[in-house]
């Protein structure tokens, strides 16, 4: 069987990465072909990506793709949700804003004097986060000069290839696709006064959104298709999250934990609107019946609060093998507290939550933090299995959170069920996947897909202690 190989664009909230991933004859791998760094930086407007180091970071990337496997056949694009550029004419307006910026505030009561939370979850099914799409949109005044609004990896491929669409898994991050529907809500988008032209054309994963433009291929080096994919990097991850049973959930784990199942009919009830649990879109139109909860972000930014302080790098893993060696019951804290969500002290806020239990060594107070999400995940995963009536028997923990041992185990200690962690690049292996799909060179179904990962890479397991 003949080899496919495509190249992978996933960008994530701290860093990003161009990959290579080969797929036939038995085999599911990936190449690194370039990692670069991404985050917040402060405007005087707000804080803001930095974009155009970003773009920049992607096509350099898959120029050297292109030049160590000349054999590429495709490209695809998955970033975070909700955060967006606005065009006119074809230019971006300005550098799109963080997620983490403060001015969703002042959205969220806006648009909640228009649509109370109640209707809104009845429309999208999605949880309340300060700073879904529309609540941005809503205190965007650049809005009433732009022509389109791009989510981050519709905007790349746009400017790869000059064809603007929204590919429906990250639409669904907006708050503005109708949750039954999959369709834009334009009734609710006037409601709340978002003019509905600047919403693209809807477009499914494994549909071809363009071609790269001739002065684009001039650089990379082959005239390519760019392919939707999963374009919400968690809709990727569960793709290739290998799910053993119908009864297993999974956690997608990086900055964030997206902890939840897959359904194929979305749980539009009062306690999954009082649970907080979203309906996204999933590659397939499957559900992905999830909360958010705080991930690794709490530990990278207590660690990077550290280094700061010490002027030095510090060795994760080393302080993680001495946060597993910690014998004492250390203290808990509400991970999902909404004085940890900005950069900055992350050390002295956790400490104010913990109060005068708060550890007063590094190892302890890393394990406080490992233990508080692990916490917050099995309470996710419990009411998961109690909104969708599902028994759970198994959870599949991927991403960039499986190599943190502790966690894994931690996770399977709070549940009660086994935690099977990994792959770790789960997210760009769904891209690949639903490329090698549309190219004709992966199995049809999600089933046979997550089979096909399964049998590539074995998990490793952490039974409950």
């Amino acid at each position: 069987m003949t080899v496919l190989s495509v190249a992978a664009v996933d960008l994530g909230a701290t860093s990003g990465r161009v990959m290579i991933g080969r797929i036939g004859d038995g085999r599911l791998d990936l190449e690194l072909v370039s990692r670069f760094p991404n985050g917040p930086v402060e405007r005087e407007d707000g804080l803001h990506w930095d974009f155009g180091a970003l773009y920049e970071h992607v096509v350099a990337g898959l120029a050297e793709a292109v030049r160590r496997e000349p054999a590429i056949e495709s490209v695809g694009i998955d970033s975070w949700a909700v955060d967006y550029g606005l065009l006119r004419d074809g230019e971006l307006l300005a550098e799109p804003f963080h997620y983490r910026d403060a001015r969703t505030a002042r959205g969220v009561d806006e648009v909640h004097t228009v649509a109370p939370f109640a209707e809104l979850y009845g429309r999208n099914g999605l949880q309340f986060l300060p700073f879904n799409t529309l609540y941005q949109y809503r205190v965007d005044a650049r809005l009433a000069d732009a022509d389109t609004a791009l989510l981050i990896p519709d905007l790349i491929a746009f400017l790869l290839t000059r064809t603007a669409v929204a590919e429906r898994t990250n639409a669904s991050t907006t708050g503005l696709l109708g949750v039954e529907s999959g369709e834009w809500d334009a009734e609710l988008a006037e409601r709340i006064g978002i003019p509905t032209h600047i919403l693209p054309t809807l477009v499914d994963p494994g549909e071809t959104i363009g071609t790269l433009r001739a002065d684009l291929v001039e650089r990379i080096g082959k005239k390519l298709p760019v392919i939707a994919v999963g374009s919400h990097d968690t809709a990727s991850a569960v793709v290739a999250a290998p799910l053993s049973t119908p009864h297993s959930a999974y956690i997608s784990c990086g900055t964030w934990g997206l902890v939840g199942v897959e359904l194929t009919e979305p749980v539009l009830t009062d306690a999954a609107r009082e649970a907080n649990f979203t309906h996204e879109l999933g590659v397939d139109r499957r559900y992905r019946f999830l909360h958010n909860v705080t991930g690794l972000w709490l530990l990278s930014e207590t660690v990077r609060a550290w280094e700061a302080e010490d002027g030095s790098r510090i060795d994760l893993p080393e302080l993680l093998a001495a946060a597993a060696a910690v014998t004492d019951d250390v203290p808990l804290f509400d991970a999902n507290d909404a004085s940890l969500s900005a950069p900055g002290d992350m050390p002295a806020r956790i400490a104010t939550l913990l109060g005068p239990e708060a550890p007063t060594t590094r190892p302890a107070f890393a394990r406080s933090i490992v233990e508080s999400i692990a916490t917050a995940f099995a309470d996710a995963v419990q009411t998961a299995a109690d909104l969708s009536g599902r028994e759970l028997d198994s959870i599949h923990l991927v991403g960039g959170g499986s190599l943190n041992r502790l966690l894994c185990q931690a996770t399977a200690d709070r549940t009660g069920r086994p935690v099977l962690a990994g792959p770790v690049e789960a997210t760009a292996l769904g891209n690949v996947l639903v490329q090698a799909r549309a190219l004709g060179a992966a199995p049809a179904s999600l089933e046979e897909l997550r089979a096909l990962v399964a049998a590539t890479h074995e998990p490793e397991r952490f039974d409950p202690r």
